[in-house]
């Protein structure tokens, strides 16, 4: 994962040049990716109770305070080159993006569930053939004298 200080350098980068939001959707993504996965990382150090955790979680939280400087850096920024709606256009890029890797991974989830329900219905109905089978056969076997 990118840091968020190389990922908003990126950012800032492009709005300097005058690019429109849309087409930095990438360069966004990986900004607000950082974002969270500080925050991530800072809540994931929080729930550890080793002696050390405290000094990660410090650190984490140093993390995830240093992206929020820089995601309020990022509104100012916008607001300043683009005004108010550019920042608002920007706040619903990052819910949608946020929302369709959540539906993504929902959909990831299910259909790996799915899956698994095939693998476990085709085991279970082949052990199945084969008990009726091994049974028929043994019926089979005592009925012509075989055993």
């Amino acid at each position: 994962m990118i840091d968020p200080f190389t990922a908003f350098a990126a950012v800032k980068a492009g709005i300097s040049a005058g690019k429109e939001l849309h087409g930095m959707v990438k360069d966004l993504a990986s900004f607000f990716d950082a974002i969270d996965g500080a925050t991530e990382k800072h809540q994931n150090a929080q729930q550890k109770s080793f002696s050390s955790a405290n000094e990660e979680a410090l650190s984490t939280f140093m993390a995830k305070q240093q992206a929020r400087d820089l995601e309020n850096q990022l509104r100012e920024i916008v607001m300043a080159t683009r005004g108010y709606h550019a920042w608002q256009e920007l706040v619903k890029i990052r819910v949608d993006i946020k929302r369709q890797r959540k539906e993504a991974e929902q959909k990831a989830r299910l259909k790996k569930e799915e899956f698994w329900d095939s693998v476990l219905i085709w085991f279970l109905g082949i052990a199945l053939a084969l008990l009726v089978l091994s049974i028929g056969g043994l019926v089979l076997s005592a009925k012509m004298g075989w055993i």
